[in-house]
């Protein structure tokens, strides 16, 4: 992508009434304005949808058509990525989801304990080296940030192409009796994958395909005592 694109879509961002840019010292210097009121935002009290590494934002819109009695939230830190979700949303009026740019890391000062229903987590940079293990989405500092702003059956999902992420994410589940709700190493071969995870195809699941690559999947919840 050019610069001047870039820039065209920065500027264009920040006109975007269903995108939020905060700094990352105003997220933590005090807390985000909705945080613990996203109801207030959305005028409703529907659940509650993440997607957190959102990219274009294929997921939270594709969703956001499907299901009219949920709010979703894409999350990311390209704003040229995230502006494509922004304005395909803007363009048809959705009222049910909106996106924040922003770092993974701070969700715990946008999202109130017990504020959310469920976490989608779609293709995200596997970060195989040992020393980008911190990097990972799924780890067990993430984890821990999960837990808390998730409800108690909150769902979190993960949908990926890398072997690894989904072996490391399965003995992360086992070591922390996370209950795994369900586990498919190649989504397209086996016929009992959700729906939700078949019918929704992101930019890189795409090209995934094509280079033969399966698609795997997970779901889990966290157990309270």
């Amino acid at each position: 992508m050019g610069s001047k694109n870039k820039l065209k879509k920065f500027n264009e961002n920040l006109n975007f009434q269903n995108l939020f840019q905060p700094s990352r010292d105003d997220i933590l210097k005090s807390n985000f304005k909705f945080k613990g009121r996203w109801s207030d935002y959305f005028e409703n009290s529907f659940p509650l949808t993440l997607e957190l590494g959102c990219g274009k934002g294929e997921y939270s819109f594709e969703l956001a058509k499907k299901y009219h009695n949920r709010n979703f939230i894409g999350i990311d830190i390209k704003g040229a990525r995230i502006w494509t979700g922004a304005k395909k949303s803007i363009n048809l009026k959705m009222k049910n989801i909106c996106f924040i740019r922003t770092n993974i890391n701070l969700i715990g000062n946008l999202f109130s304990d017990s504020e959310v229903d469920e976490i989608w987590i779609t293709f995200p940079d596997p970060q195989i080296k040992i020393q980008r293990k911190k990097h990972r989405l799924i780890n067990e500092f993430y984890l821990g940030l999960y837990k808390r702003i998730l409800k108690k059956d909150g769902m979190i999902h993960l949908k990926t192409d890398s072997e690894f992420l989904h072996g490391y994410t399965l003995g992360l589940i086992e070591s922390n009796e996370i209950e795994l709700i369900h586990s498919n190493h190649d989504i397209y071969s086996n016929n009992n994958a959700p729906i939700d995870a078949l019918k929704i195809q992101t930019f890189y699941e795409s090209h995934f395909l094509k280079e033969n690559k399966k698609i795997t999947y997970l779901s889990f919840k966290f157990k309270y005592e």
